[in-house]
């Protein structure tokens, strides 16, 4: 083999027409591409698309999936790439979870309930009624065993799942009716995902399922009578004050929503060690910064809807209590028939159970201590 002159060894080898092993034995080093070792780095570069459920650029949860996609390309030095798509632009927003196990698109974004009719336990990934916030939710995946039993999960339907990105504390959504009791949920076409849509059924409303992008319209033609989303940054940016006359707190049905990636697990298994690394380190970097980016963002968009003058609205105790009765029943049902719901529930309540004992001591005392 010719020897390569030093400027075109490394003008090569950072421009990627020369791989890494090809590089070595051009110095005379061991010829590494005959080596099966699992930590070889070929220099191969991939291009990747992704497909959301969100519509393309949307605040937050768009843009954290084009700065995923960015430090993934940065932090492999280019032998990555990612193309993100939209919600419909490459498959329908609630169909990107089959298009990745097809391997139509290598990696997706969404949440976990919006699988619930394919795999009822993902939602438990996601959140549930009356369940944990975003710290406690990160506690329980990263060091609780909430992660590896996702992975067991995912896995039998060949994909690989990651936390990327949580929503905080939710609103309770808009409604163009008041609640003042149980009885005003009778009938109510409202859209909410996951095990919140099986309460309010319970409650005599109607759960409907319907993307971001289509909240707004069904909501001003009728087609839904309420909606929730996430908070005051979404929800001043989407309009929904300008067609719903009462804002509720708080979201019971989502106090700390997980968002995922997911991935292909035939392609990511492909991929050299680094690559993968460097993918869940984007997704955990995503996973903090999307939740930084709601909760600063939310505290002035806030003030924007009460310039608005905006009605804000807390759901009436007695209502509260009745809704995590019915999510109570709910959960219970949804357990009953499927043993994979159960063992990721049966996790799930158990680190819930602790985790409340901790914040009755520490986190409740100290914002009670506050009056707010």
């Amino acid at each position: 083999m010719k020897k390569l002159s030093r400027k075109t060894f490394f003008k090569g080898l950072a421009l990627g027409t020369i791989s890494l092993p090809l590089a070595i034995r051009s110095c005379g080093g061991k010829n590494l591409a005959q080596d099966s070792g699992p930590n070889i780095i070929t220099g191969k570069k991939y291009k990747w698309k992704m497909t959301t459920t969100w519509p393309p650029d949307f605040p937050a949860l768009g843009e954290g999936c084009n700065l995923f996609a960015q430090w993934v390309e940065e932090m492999s030095a280019g032998r990555m790439q990612i193309q993100v798509f939209g919600g419909g632009e490459l498959v329908p927003p609630l169909e990107a979870f089959n298009a990745v196990r097809s391997g139509a698109a290598e990696i997706g974004h969404g949440a976990g309930y919006y699988w619930k009719g394919l795999l009822p336990a993902a939602q438990f990934f996601a959140s549930i009624p009356f369940g944990m916030n975003a710290q406690q939710m990160n506690a329980w995946l990263y060091s609780g065993g909430g992660l590896e039993l996702w992975e067991k999960l995912y896995a039998d339907v060949g994909l690989v799942p990651f936390p990327g990105g949580n929503t905080g504390v939710q609103m309770g959504g808009w409604f163009n009716r008041e609640i003042n009791s149980i009885e005003d949920f009778k009938g109510l076409k409202m859209r909410i995902p996951g095990v919140g849509s099986k309460v309010l059924k319970k409650a005599g409303g109607a759960p409907v399922l319907l993307p971001g992008g289509e909240l707004y319209t069904g909501l001003e033609r009728g087609v839904i009578d309420a909606t929730e989303w996430i908070g005051p940054y979404h929800d001043y940016k989407m309009g929904f004050y300008q067609i719903a006359k009462y804002y509720y707190t708080p979201g019971w049905h989502e106090a700390g929503t997980t968002l995922e990636f997911f991935i292909n697990k035939p392609k990511f298994d492909a991929l050299e060690p680094d690559l993968q690394a460097i993918l869940r380190t984007a997704a955990a970097r995503v996973n903090v910064w999307m939740l930084s980016e709601f909760e600063a963002k939310n505290t002035i968009y806030l003030e924007k809807l009460i310039d608005e003058k905006v009605d804000i609205r807390k759901f009436p105790d007695e209502v509260l209590a009745t809704l995590r009765q019915y999510n109570e029943e709910a959960l219970q049902e949804e357990i009953a028939g499927d043993p994979l719901s159960r063992e990721a529930y049966a996790s799930y309540d158990a680190f819930r159970k602790k985790a409340a004992s901790w914040a009755k001591l520490t986190e409740k005392v100290f914002y009670n201590s506050l009056q707010i």
